[in-house]
């Protein structure tokens, strides 16, 4: 009888196609792939380690796998085994704890699956991590995300990212392109393009730090692959995304109209204490050029507060900033200290209840910006792809322009892509809409 092997993702898409390429190392040893909620011989848990709440998430998920077997080989991969494999390794019940460049050879590192009494550690030098391994994932729902480049070489003061994933480097273009054919003839209709740093795409794409490729090449070829019928690009450094990909997307035939562009900090006294690379300036200048061409364009911003030293008028400096800017949701994270981080050793720390509010009144403002975004939408005809999942009865989608859409359960809209007029909003903030034409795709 073939061994069972369940898996558990934390953190970003970026995880969740690294994911899904091991798995399919496990498929091709034999192994049968279950639910994380069910019996496995094999239990692997892919870490992050951009926020303290993956951390202690961790503990709690080798818990459950504990609960359902008590005698499971317990895996940890990810960006956390590579920081501190020795606090993983020293959680009770875990027996493998792989680095970044180990967890996608972490086949080879399985005997007999017995437990161990001490987790066993194989975690290279970050230095180590320079070469590339193409990733994507699949089957796990109606969108497959595509692993394009790895690695920052960006140097931020709060993030740990460098220090768990090492230098950027990148796919071959060829090997993109590849894999992107591969996804298309699974019938899989939308295609999210990840990395760490995605603008950056080109940098070590043969081992060199010469760019062979840019970003603006990679989608430009992306674009021309037959069977996508969409392709999303996700979150992009602001300095990084130029004009020409701004424009190619919005002639595009298969990207779409949504961007995910991180701002961290409204008060340029802030991004300079953060190391960004940009000044609000350029911020608005993006968010101009993106509406300019695509009116209806979603964008997407991720924003950090409390960071040490971020005064009260520093912060209200971003609230407002973010008020006037046209975008239409907000991703809000609370600062948390991170060990060989240049910002973990600053003065001024913001007290966590502060922190705590600062959260909350953004989280406030996002609530705002979408429903103003969705509000802005209704009454135009988008095209829907529908997801998977039945929730308490109905069937979700997004449209191209990532506005979230319901309607009663029908299995046979599941990973169809339909036109639809958006019709009004629901009281749970969801869009109702009417069909407009019969299946698209």
């Amino acid at each position: 009888m073939n061994k069972k092997v369940a898996f558990y993702t934390l953190g970003c898409k970026l995880n969740f196609s690294e994911t899904s390429t091991i798995a399919r190392d496990f498929h091709n040893e034999g192994f049968e792939r279950v639910d994380f909620a069910e019996k496995a011989d094999i239990y692997v848990i892919n870490t992050c380690s951009v926020t303290e709440n993956a951390d202690k998430r961790f503990k709690t998920i080798v818990k459950q796998a504990q609960k359902v077997n008590p005698n499971a080989f317990v895996a940890a991969v990810g960006c956390y085994a590579q920081l501190k494999p020795q606090e993983l390794a020293d959680v009770n019940g875990v027996d493998l704890v792989l680095g970044a460049t180990e967890k996608f050879k972490i086949t080879d590192y399985l005997n007999d699956l017995s437990k161990n009494d001490f987790g066993e550690v194989h975690s290279c030098e970050i230095e180590e991590a320079d070469f590339y391994v193409g990733s994507y994932s699949i089957g796990d729902r109606t969108r497959a995300f595509l692993k394009v480049q790895d690695g920052c070489d960006y140097k931020c003061t709060y993030c740990t990212i460098p220090l768990a994933r090492g230098i950027s480097r990148s796919d071959t273009m060829q090997n993109v392109l590849k894999n992107a054919k591969e996804i298309s003839e699974q019938n899989i209709k939308e295609i999210v393009l990840t990395g760490v740093n995605i603008g950056d795409y080109g940098k070590g794409e043969f081992g060199n730090k010469k760019h062979e490729h840019t970003f603006l090449d990679l989608v430009t070829e992306l674009d021309q692959v037959a069977g996508i019928e969409r392709l999303r690009i996700s979150s992009i450094e602001p300095n990084l995304l130029k004009n020409e990909t701004i424009d190619l997307v919005s002639k595009s035939r298969a990207f779409v109209p949504h961007f995910h562009v991180p701002l961290q900090s409204g008060s340029n006294a802030v991004l300079k204490k953060m190391k960004r690379r940009y000044m609000r300036e350029l911020y608005v200048d993006r968010v101009a050029k993106i509406k300019e061409v695509m009116p209806h364009a979603c964008i997407g911003v991720d924003v950090i507060v409390g960071f040490p030293g971020e005064t009260d008028e520093q912060f209200l400096e971003t609230y407002n900033f973010l008020v006037d800017l046209d975008v239409s949701y907000l991703h809000v994270f609370t600062y948390s200290e991170r060990d060989n981080t240049e910002a973990a050793t600053m003065d001024s720390v913001v007290p966590n209840n502060v922190r705590s509010k600062r959260s909350k009144m953004l989280r406030g403002l996002s609530v705002k910006k979408r429903r103003a975004f969705y509000e802005s939408q209704l009454n135009t005809k988008r095209t829907v792809l529908f997801e998977s999942e039945n929730k308490e009865g109905y069937i979700h989608g997004f449209t191209e322009n990532y506005v979230k859409v319901k309607a009663p359960w029908n299995p046979e809209l599941v990973n169809t892509l339909h036109v639809v007029e958006l019709t009004h909003i629901d009281e749970d903030g969801l869009v109702r809409f009417n069909f407009q034409e019969e299946k698209v795709a």
